[in-house]
C-alpha cells in the first residue's frame, strides 16, 4: 500500500512542479542586476570588500568573517575583510558599531547617516547605502549597529538576505548560487528586539551532542568544548539571540572548567547564564567536589558562599545573566528546610547573600534571575520575596504549557517577568528528547500570551541536542525578536518563509505543508509517547481502535511519500539539508508508529485474525529495521559522516528508566510473515474502545470573546475563551441512545496563579453545568493530558439521541476548547 500511495503522490507533484527545484529569490532589497543607485556587492567583475575598525567590538570581526565566508559559499568568489580602510575605488561595506568605528561616526558626524534611532538603543542596526561616503570610495554598503550585538545582527541579517540560511553549517544548507547581487538603494531600520534577553538551553546532552562533540566534532577535547561553542555561538548570532545556558550533565565537562569558554563567548558578545538549578554560573554536576550532602546552605553556608564567590571572581569580567536560588544537585530539590516557612526564609537569605557577593565585584547593576520551577513555584506562591530589580522567570510544565503568568503587580516589577520553555525534557511521566514535535501553533500562542501579559525580559528555550529542533530552535527565537512582524505571518507564515529558504520557491509550499501536517500528528502522541502505561504499571493496550490507528498510520504514510516526492525534486547539494530537517523526522515517526500500532495490531488480532496479524507483525518488524537504517544514514553518511554520534532513537539506554519509554516488544521473526491482503477490514479486536461522536471546537464562527487559534488541537485548531460570560452555540444530532458530553481542552494552565480551567455547559436551554478543571503537575490527570495532548472534562450530562443544542460559556479568558466528545454510555 504505501509502494502506491508514493507512486500517485509523486505522480501529483510531478505534474505541478518544473523539473527542477528552484532556488529562493533573495530578500526583495536584493537584486540580481544594477539599477540605480543599487550597491553591487557582488558583480561580474568584483566582489565588495568587507571593512571593519580595529577599535570595535571582536564579534564585528567575527561576524565580518562570517559574511565573507557565506559569500563565497553563494559565488565561490572571496571578498576581503580589512581593517585599514580597504583597496581605493573599490566597492566597500564599512562595519562598525556606533561610537566605535571612526569612519562611521565620521557620516553621522556630517549627517550623511540617519542613525538617531540607534542613541541607547538595544540591539539595533541600520543597513543604508551612502553615496561617496569618503573620497576614492563612490559608493558603500553601511551595516552600522547600536550595540556589538547589533553590528552582528546587521551583517547576518544581510548574509540572509542574500539567500544564506543561518543553518548553513548546523543543518548542511546549501545557498543558492549567485554571480551577481546589488543592494537596492535606501536605508533600511531593524530593533530593538521585543524581548531583551533571548536564548536556549543545550541540556541532556548524553545521548546527542555530546557524544558527536566527543568522538566526531572536537575528539581533541573529548567533550563540549570551546570548537563547539565557537559554532552554537555563530549560531546563535544568525538567529538574533544573545543568550546561552550551556550543556551541563555529567558527561559534559562544565563550561567554566574551561576558561578558555567563557573568553569565548565574551568575543561573540554571547550573555551566559545557566538553569534554574545552577545557580551564580555553577555547574553543581561537574564543579561541586565535596560531599553531595555538603550542598546545604542551611548548615554549609560558609562552604557554599565561597563556591559562588570563586566563580563570580573568575567571571565577573563577562556581561552575564546571574541566577539565583539554589536546589539541589542536577536538578534535585530544595535542601536545609522542609516547611514551606522555612523554605521561603532559606531563600531569602540566600537571595541576600548572593547579591552581595555581586556587589562585592562591583557587579550590583548586574542583571539576575529567579525561576520559581517545580516546587519552588509553590514557595513563591506562599510569599516568598524576591528583590524588585531581579527578573522573574515564568517556566512551563516541561511539555510546553506555561504555569504561571505575570499577574498586575509582577509586571509592574523593576526586573519584569521571563519564560524557560521546554521544546526537550528528560522527566516525567514521558520524555521527549529524540524528535523535535512541539507544535509551532502553541509556541506562539503560548510564548504570546506570556508576551502579552508582561514576560519580555528573558525568553529561554531548552531545546535539548539543537538537533534536530531546528526549526522550533529558529521559531522560538524568531518570535522573541519582532513579536509584531510573527504575528503578522503567523506561524504557518513562518514555516512557508522558512521552508521556501531552505529548499526553494518551488518545494517550499509542500515543505512546510507537511511540517504542518506532521506536527499536528504528533501533537495527538508524541513518537516518544507510544505507550498507553506510565513506566512502572502494568502495560495496556493503546486507547485507540484497530481503525484509528490504521487511519493514524495512512496519514504517516501519506507524508512519508510526500517526503519522497519532495526528494526526487530537489538537487543534490539540498539532499543532506533535507534528510535532517525534513525526511528524517518525518520518516523516522512514521516509522515509529508503525513499529507500535502494527506490534500492537498483531497482538489483538492473533485470535481473530490470525493471518492479518503475521502481516501485522511483519509489518513491524519491517518498521523498526527502516528506523535503524535511517538513524545509521544520518549517523553515517549524511554530509559525509559528519554528524556520527548525534542521533540516538528514543530509549537509546537504560538511564532514568523512570520516566523513559520502554523498549517495543516486537514479534517474534518466527511469528510473522508476509500474509495476504486482507479482501475487508479486519474485525475489531474485544479491547476496541467504543468511538466517541466528536464535534470540533472551531467548526463554529468565533463569537464576541472567542478567538480561533489555528493549529491546535486534533482539527484545525481549538477555541480560546477571552472575554467571560462569552459563548459559542453547537447543534448536534446524536444516534439512538444514552450519550455523555465531555469537553475536551488544551492542557493549558489558567491565567489566575493556582485557579482552574472553567467553563459552563448548557444542553437545549436547560441549567449550565459548571466545569473546573484544577491543573497540578504530577498529579494523574496532569500526566494523561500532557501525554495525550488534551484534557478530557466530563460534564456529568446525559443526552438522548436526537438533536440538541450545546452552549458553551466561558468563566475566565485563556481556556483553549479542542472539542466536545459525547460518548455511549
Amino acid at each position: 500500500m504505501l509502494g502506491s500511495i508514493t507512486r500517485i503522490v509523486t505522480l501529483l507533484i510531478a505534474s505541478l512542479w518544473a523539473s527542477a527545484a528552484l532556488a529562493a529569490p533573495p530578500s526583495p532589497w536584493i537584486l540580481d542586476r544594477p539599477a540605480a543607485g543599487a550597491f553591487p556587492l557582488l558583480a561580474p567583475d568584483a566582489v565588495a570588500d568587507l571593512v571593519v575598525s580595529p577599535d570595535d567590538a571582536p564579534v564585528v570581526g567575527l561576524a565580518a568573517q562570517g559574511f565573507a565566508d557565506d559569500l563565497a559559499a553563494v559565488s565561490g568568489r572571496s571578498a576581503q575583510v580589512s581593517a585599514d580602510g580597504g583597496a581605493p575605488n573599490r566597492a566597500q561595506v564599512w562595519i562598525g558599531t556606533l561610537g566605535r568605528n571612526p569612519a562611521i561616526d565620521r557620516l553621522v558626524a556630517d549627517r550623511r547617516l540617519d542613525v538617531r534611532h540607534l542613541k541607547g538603543a538595544w540591539e539595533s542596526f541600520v543597513i543604508a547605502v551612502v553615496e561617496r561616503p569618503a573620497p576614492g570610495v563612490p559608493r558603500a554598503l553601511v551595516i552600522v549597529g547600536s550595540d556589538r550585538r547589533g553590528t552582528a545582527y546587521g551583517v547576518y541579517e544581510l548574509s540572509q538576505a542574500i539567500g544564506v540560511s543561518p543553518w548553513r553549517w548546523w543543518a548542511d544548507v546549501a545557498p543558492p548560487r549567485r554571480d551577481r547581487l546589488y543592494v537596492a538603494a535606501g536605508t533600511r531600520r531593524f530593533g530593538p528586539p521585543s524581548v531583551k534577553y533571548r536564548g536556549v538551553f543545550l541540556n541532556d546532552e548524553d545521548w546527542g551532542l555530546q557524544p558527536w562533540a566527543a568522538h566526531t566534532f572536537e575528539p581533541e577535547t573529548g567533550n563540549i568544548g570551546p570548537k563547539t561553542y565557537a559554532k552554537v555561538f555563530d549560531l546563535l548570532l544568525r538567529l538574533k539571540a544573545n543568550t546561552l545556558w550551556p550543556a551541563m550533565h555529567p558527561t559534559t565537562a562544565p563550561f567554566n572548567g574551561d576558561p578558555a569558554n567563557a573568553r569565548l563567548a565574551d568575543r561573540y558578545a554571547i550573555v551566559m547564564g545557566s538553569s534554574h538549578a545552577e545557580p551564580m554560573l555553577r555547574n553543581n554536576v561537574g564543579e561541586w567536589k565535596a560531599p553531595a550532602a555538603d550542598y546545604d546552605y542551611a548548615r554549609n553556608r560558609d562552604g557554599v558562599l565561597a563556591y559562588w564567590r570563586e566563580r563570580v571572581q573568575a567571571n565577573g569580567g563577562y556581561e552575564n545573566l546571574y541566577t539565583l536560588g539554589m536546589r539541589g544537585i542536577h536538578d534535585s530539590g530544595m535542601v536545609g528546610a522542609d516547611s514551606l516557612e522555612g523554605r521561603k526564609a532559606l531563600l531569602e537569605k540566600i537571595f541576600a547573600d548572593q547579591r552581595r557577593l555581586l556587589t562585592e565585584r562591583g557587579l550590583e547593576g548586574a542583571p539576575q534571575v529567579f525561576t520559581p520551577y517545580k516546587e519552588v513555584l509553590d514557595v513563591y506562591r506562599g510569599g516568598l520575596k524576591v528583590p524588585d530589580d531581579v527578573t522573574l522567570v515564568w517556566p512551563d510544565d516541561n511539555f510546553g504549557y506555561i504555569r504561571q503568568f505575570p499577574d498586575a503587580t509582577e509586571r509592574k516589577r523593576a526586573g519584569g517577568s521571563g519564560v524557560y520553555y521546554h521544546l526537550s525534557y528528560l522527566g516525567a511521566p514521558l520524555s521527549y528528547i529524540w524528535l523535535s514535535t512541539t507544535p509551532p501553533a502553541l509556541i506562539q500562542q503560548q510564548m504570546g500570551q506570556a508576551y502579552d501579559l508582561g514576560a519580555r525580559r528573558l525568553w529561554v528555550a531548552n531545546v535539548g541536542d539543537l538537533k534536530p529542533a531546528e526549526i522550533n530552535t529558529e521559531l522560538f527565537l524568531a518570535l522573541a525578536w519582532d513579536v509584531d512582524a510573527f504575528r503578522k505571518a503567523g506561524w504557518r507564515g513562518f514555516l512557508a518563509d522558512w521552508a521556501a529558504r531552505e529548499f526553494g520557491a518551488e518545494a517550499g509550499p509542500e515543505v512546510a505543508d507537511l511540517m504542518a501536517r506532521w506536527h499536528g500528528l504528533n501533537f495527538e502522541r508524541k513518537p516518544e509517547h507510544l505507550q498507553w502505561q506510565l513506566p512502572g504499571q502494568k502495560p495496556r493496550m493503546s486507547d485507540l481502535s484497530l481503525e484509528a490507528a490504521a487511519a493514524r498510520l495512512a496519514a504517516f504514510d501519506a507524508l512519508s511519500a510526500r517526503v519522497d516526492a519532495v526528494a526526487a525534486r530537489l538537487k543534490p547539494d539540498q539532499q543532506d539539508a533535507f534528510f535532517e530537517l525534513v525526511a528524517y523526522p518525518v520518516k523516522a515517526a512514521a516509522a515509529a508508529n508503525h513499529r507500535f500500532f502494527d506490534a500492537e495490531a498483531h497482538d489483538r488480532l492473533a485470535d481473530a485474525a490470525p493471518l492479518e496479524a503475521r502481516r501485522r507483525g511483519a509489518l513491524a518488524r519491517r518498521a523498526d529495521a527502516e528506523l535503524a537504517a535511517l538513524t545509521e544514514r544520518y549517523n553515517a553518511e549524511i554530509a559525509g559522516g559528519k554528524w556520527r554520534g548525534l542521533m540516538a532513537v528514543e530509549p537509546a539506554d537504560g538511564q532514568w528508566k523512570s520516566f523513559r519509554l520502554t523498549p517495543p516488544v516486537l514479534p517474534a521473526a518466527s511469528l510473522v510473515g508476509a500474509g495476504p491482503e486482507p479482501a475487508a477490514p479486519p474485525p475489531s479486536a474485544k479491547t476496541d474502545p467504543a468511538a466517541p461522536i466528536v464535534i470540533q471546537a472551531e467548526s463554529v464562527a468565533a463569537g464576541a470573546g472567542w478567538t480561533r487559534v489555528d493549529g491546535l488541537g486534533r482539527g484545525q485548531g481549538a477555541m480560546q475563551s477571552g472575554a467571560a460570560a462569552s459563548s459559542l452555540a453547537y447543534a448536534v444530532t446524536l444516534p439512538p441512545g444514552d450519550w455523555s458530553l465531555s469537553v475536551d481542552l488544551i492542557p493549558t494552565f489558567p491565567l489566575t496563579a493556582g485557579g482552574a480551567l472553567r467553563l459552563a455547559v448548557a444542553v437545549d436551554g436547560g441549567a449550565p453545568v459548571e466545569i473546573a478543571v484544577r491543573r497540578e503537575p504530577g498529579d494523574a490527570v496532569w500526566a494523561q493530558g500532557v501525554l495525550d495532548g488534551r484534557l478530557g472534562a466530563a460534564s456529568g450530562l446525559s443526552l438522548a439521541g436526537g438533536p440538541h443544542r450545546v452552549v458553551l460559556t466561558a468563566r475566565e479568558p485563556g481556556v483553549l476548547v479542542d472539542a466536545l466528545a459525547f460518548k455511549p454510555r
